[in-house]
């Protein structure tokens, strides 16, 4: 008898149905799957570095300097002194030092040795040279605060105006945002030296700096959006520094504790955050003495330090407060009187904050006057002691040295001549603060990186390839 087509298939649905069920009894459950851990970017971290620096110091014979002027911007200077280099770093420096025998020897014979010339407010990549509309990359006009742009992304590394502060001198350098936003973004610093990418250029290490700005800029830029009053703009302070407090505490915690889900990132806020952390500088562009008072108020309802006042134009009214405060003052030697904010400038500016006991720098916020801080500084100087404060060059000499390397963070590192530090190092031709002085030698981290005697072999951009100086014609 045939089976009906109908039972044959019951008959075999029932096998396979036992089948499954025994597979199912002799193998495990498979467990849900892990959610996926979150990538490098997920998740805020404080003092987190997401472009570190690339750059490496190229390896340089062991050198010493000898019969020079040093002006170590750490005490007194020493007429006929000997500095030793060696593996990037300042070994000895004094009037009686012994040369190791494997040394390369410079007689540096009616010279003069100074530390690197640093400058704290550069716009070098951001706006270079040639000034074109597709490179003006320093300003994110689009709304009054903006601390999530980051100043590096805009470097253009092959600006040409790099090689030319590297010839004033220049070893390290800041580059800020511009001034048109409450907060303009992080500055970065470089070193003035060949590189691909930026990364190649940042001094490893060194902390970003907030560059905030209050008075005239923010106000003018944003009259018909707001802010359109100083009031404004202190209210637009307060109102970012207040939710960057609650995004820190957020994040704080849940680094602590890692309960629940992760919160939400914000770039702006992780900026600001930093600060309340202490990770990153306030550089406050302020012009105006009562201006700088209130920020200064600002700083302490909110919990943060300010390093340094750029421009500071009234500082001199001021002088003792920034020393009871411990904020730096980044100054011009004599711009002044160009808009309202500037009308009470005077030259003496410098001189009479570093007489008030406040660290005062010279910096350029230009980039011709970058390439020569150590004449500016001269100025300064010069309009102090017309002014009867007497102000010496050894002091002086700090102000485009050891306190703008103070300013940075960095005068563990750099911005004297000590045993220990970076060997930045700028041989001149004549006193740093005479109008006839150049810089002949410069070197970064102990290596040659400008030669004034040749100038073939000097670093010259991708912008100038064609270009090849000769002996004489530079």
């Amino acid at each position: 008898m045939r089976t009906p087509t109908a039972l044959l298939l019951a008959l075999s649905l029932a096998g396979t149905a036992a089948i499954v069920d025994a597979q199912q009894a002799t193998t495990p459950a498979r467990p849900a799957p892990e959610p996926a851990a979150p990538g490098k970017g997920g998740v805020s971290r404080p003092a987190d570095d997401p472009f570190p620096s690339t750059y490496r110091a190229p390896a340089a014979r062991p050198f010493a300097i000898r019969n020079a002027t040093l002006m170590t911007a750490a005490g007194p200077t020493i007429p006929n002194g000997t500095i030793v280099v060696r593996d990037g770093r300042i070994v000895a420096v004094g009037a009686n030092v012994a040369v190791p025998a494997d040394a390369e020897v410079i007689d540096a014979k009616g010279r003069f040795v100074t530390p690197g010339v640093i400058d704290t407010h550069s716009h070098l990549g951001v706006y270079p040279a040639p000034s074109t509309a597709s490179g003006q990359d320093g300003n994110e006009m689009t709304r009054p605060s903006t601390p999530d742009v980051w100043a590096e992304h805009s470097v253009w590394p092959q600006d040409p105006q790099f090689p030319r502060n590297l010839a004033g001198g220049v070893t390290t350098l800041q580059v800020l945002p511009g001034s048109a936003n409450l907060f303009g973004g992080r500055g970065v610093v470089l070193k003035p030296v060949p590189g691909r990418s930026v990364q190649e250029m940042k001094f490893p290490g060194a902390k970003y700096g907030l560059k905030m700005a209050c008075g005239e800029n923010p106000k003018r830029v944003y009259a018909q959006r707001g802010p359109s009053t100083r009031m404004g703009n202190v209210a637009g302070y307060r109102a970012e520094w207040i939710k960057a407090e609650a995004y820190r505490r957020k994040w704080d915690k849940w680094n602590a504790d890692r309960q629940g889900e992760a919160p939400a990132r914000d770039l702006a806020m992780e900026t600001l955050a930093e600060v309340l952390r202490g990770n990153i500088y306030v550089q406050n562009h302020c012009y105006k003495a009562d201006e700088m008072m209130q920020m200064i108020d600002i700083a302490k309802e909110f919990g943060y330090a300010i390093r340094s006042f750029h421009h500071a134009v009234e500082g001199y009214k001021i002088g003792d407060v920034l020393a009871r405060e411990g904020i730096s003052a980044s100054m011009w030697a004599d711009w002044g009187g160009f808009k309202m904010e500037a009308l009470d400038s005077i030259k003496a500016n410098a001189a009479f904050v570093h007489a008030s006991g406040a660290r005062a720098i010279i910096h350029s916020d230009d980039p011709s006057g970058s390439q020569r801080l150590n004449q500016e500084a001269a100025k300064a100087m010069a309009a102090g002691n017309a002014a009867g404060v007497r102000i010496t060059p050894d002091e002086a000499i700090k102000w485009f040295t050891a306190h703008a390397a103070w300013a940075l963070g960095l005068e563990d590192r750099i911005g004297t001549l000590e045993p220990g530090k970076n060997a930045d190092i700028v041989l001149w031709s004549a006193s740093p603060f005479s109008v006839y002085a150049r810089a002949e030698r410069v070197w970064i981290d102990g290596a040659l990186r400008f030669d004034r005697a040749t100038p073939e072999q000097n670093w010259r951009t991708d912008f100038e390839l064609g270009f090849v100086p000769t002996a004489g014609r530079q």
